[in-house]
């Protein structure tokens, strides 16, 4: 069900600068459970199934547990590596997920997408790449889910645009948009990670810092693996990936 824009007004109204001052420093589980108690219908976690989105995710599911839990959206951009979809499945099933998978508009496989749009649309149009296959969809999801407030996975360290990113801001649309990992850096990301057995991508055990689209995403040559440190037994085993 798409929000109403009055529903939106309460995102708009908040006073972001005196959230961010009082949230900066905060512990990224405070910040959830603010938002869970302020947001109890419309709060959405905007999830590509990193580790960083895994890390909210346990938060949410397994420490805060709300009623009823929050929604999952992962947009299913038809082009992911058999490991990420693998993860999606594992995490569903580990922590009862309500999921909410979006796609391209009107279609369910990546040999339909190419043969409606053509080879390696992402170098021959890549803007309208992304349109198509992350931007519409993901949305799209938000207005179908009616969300006022969304959670990402996103930290300050992650890239140098980032430097500033806030707890708290508003999207385009004037959804609220939390960034609750916003103040951590990638070896407390891990730390975590490993003191609370969180599931993640085994790519980041070949060096991926960052999981998208297959024909878009290379490792990190710098890393031997995205903490840095030597490699653990991933935390499942890959399995054939079903919808």
């Amino acid at each position: 069900m798409t929000q109403s824009l009055d529903a939106r007004t309460q995102s708009t109204q908040l006073d972001l600068k005196r959230l961010n001052q009082k949230f900066d420093k905060i512990h990224p589980k405070d910040i959830l459970a603010w938002c869970v108690a302020n947001f109890p219908t419309g709060l959405v976690q905007a999830s590509a199934f990193d580790v960083d989105d895994l890390l909210v995710t346990d938060l949410l599911y397994r420490e805060i547990k709300p009623k009823p839990p929050v929604p999952v959206l992962f947009v299913d951009t038809l082009h992911h590596f058999p490991e990420t979809l693998d993860c999606v499945v594992h995490a569903k099933l580990h922590y009862q997920l309500k999921l909410k998978i979006f796609r391209v508009q009107g279609l369910k496989r990546r040999d339909e997408f190419t043969t409606q749009y053509g080879e390696q649309l992402w170098q021959t149009a890549p803007e309208q790449y992304i349109q198509l296959t992350q931007v519409e969809p993901f949305q799209r999801g938000l207005d179908e889910l009616g969300a006022i407030a969304w959670i990402s996975g996103d930290r300050r360290d992650q890239a140098p645009e980032q430097a500033d990113l806030p707890i708290f801001e508003l999207d385009p649309a004037g959804r609220l948009r939390i960034n609750p990992l916003a103040n951590w850096t990638r070896r407390e990301t891990w730390a975590y990670v490993f003191e609370h057995d969180v599931i993640y991508n085994p790519l980041h055990d070949q060096g991926y810092t960052s999981i998208g689209d297959e024909p878009l995403t290379r490792p990190d040559q710098e890393h031997q693996s995205e903490y840095g440190g030597e490699l653990p037994e991933p935390h499942y085993q890959p399995e054939s990936s079903h919808w």
